[in-house]
């Protein structure tokens, strides 16, 4: 498993990447924790990366209007570093240090775990195992070995970070050919699996813009081992509690569809106290995992409730980790 050759260009500026990262079969790089071991897979074969490193406005961490911008090359291990993002935003926190080990996070990036290739069992394989299947609707071939019946791809996104700022209603401001715009997260993507991402040629995801923090947040994820795997399901939430009664709830899941998603229905729990059995049903009803993991979907599903239900357990009660 050999990387494929290219070119790597490391521009100075943001408005140099857009343009490179618009020529035909060019790809941006920033830690490359995800991108180079799927590149050995056989998973693309791109001319040119586009490597971002040398930017150093995409590196900084700035309050903004109460909140804070986060730079999309801050590294994970810089988020867990500065106290004042941790305390301020636990679920950000919290989803960063879940990721991988310590090694990869002093690599991996904001950007680059935003924008994390969706991941499947018949995907992620070698070229010999892939095409020995007859390749897959997301690369390569023109079924779902998930849903052979469907036109749509369904590998899962698997991101920690994306849900946790989800909850935190944060922003992404993103730079392309014609300039630089700001989106909601949560319309950074789209359901499906081989496309999960807005972006256009060129477009780049250049830094996160978080509102001025409130209430309480967390986030909890399952996996097959406690530490480097990616999520089989993951819950962040945010929390504001008066007199013991919810003011506001937002939660979002990751590692069950083929995009993070924001709860819907939780407004209903607004006047009311918490009530985890209720909320787990609400994730049963959206959670929709599928066969693109070893592990059982519906096991995915019910780890999901279960992380659902203990979050909102710890949050209504002021526990910290």
């Amino acid at each position: 498993m050999f990387l494929p050759e290219f070119t790597l260009l490391r521009p100075a500026t943001l408005e140099a990447a857009t343009r490179l990262a618009a020529e035909p079969q060019a790809r941006v790089i920033a830690g490359g924790t995800a991108l180079l071991p799927s590149l050995r897979l056989g998973l693309g074969a791109p001319r040119t990366l586009v490597s971002l490193d040398a930017i150093s406005d995409l590196s900084r961490i700035e309050p903004l209007e109460g909140g804070v911008r986060i730079g999309a090359c801050v590294s994970l291990s810089a988020i867990l570093e500065n106290q004042d993002l941790s305390k301020s935003y636990p679920a950000m926190g919290e989803a960063a240090r879940s990721i991988a080990a310590p090694g990869h996070r002093s690599v991996a990036t904001l950007g680059g775990n935003l924008c994390l290739d969706t991941r499947c069992l018949y995907y992620n394989q070698s070229e010999q195992w892939r095409r020995s299947n007859g390749y897959c609707l997301k690369y390569g071939g023109d079924t779902c070995h998930v849903a052979p019946q469907g036109k749509t791809c369904r590998a899962a996104y698997s991101g920690d970070l994306a849900p946790a700022l989800l909850v935190l209603n944060a922003e992404v401001e993103v730079a392309g050919p014609a300039g630089m715009k700001v989106i909601s997260l949560e319309h950074l993507y789209r359901d499906d699996g081989a496309q999960p991402l807005v972006l256009a040629p060129g477009e780049i995801v250049a830094a996160v813009r978080l509102p001025a923090p409130s209430g309480r947040s967390g986030y909890a994820k399952a996996r097959a081992r406690g530490a480097i795997d990616f999520p089989l399901a993951g819950v962040a939430m945010a929390l504001e509690l008066r007199s013991g009664h919810i003011a506001q709830l937002r939660v979002a899941l990751t590692g069950t569809n083929s995009r993070p998603f924001v709860l819907s229905g939780t407004d209903a729990f607004i006047g009311g106290k918490p009530d985890g059995a209720t909320l787990a049903k609400l994730v049963q009803k959206q959670a929709a995992p599928m066969r693109t993991s070893v592990t059982a979907a519906d096991y995915r599903r019910q780890a999901a409730m279960v992380l659902a239900r203990r979050l909102l357990d710890r949050l209504s009660t002021g526990e910290q980790r």
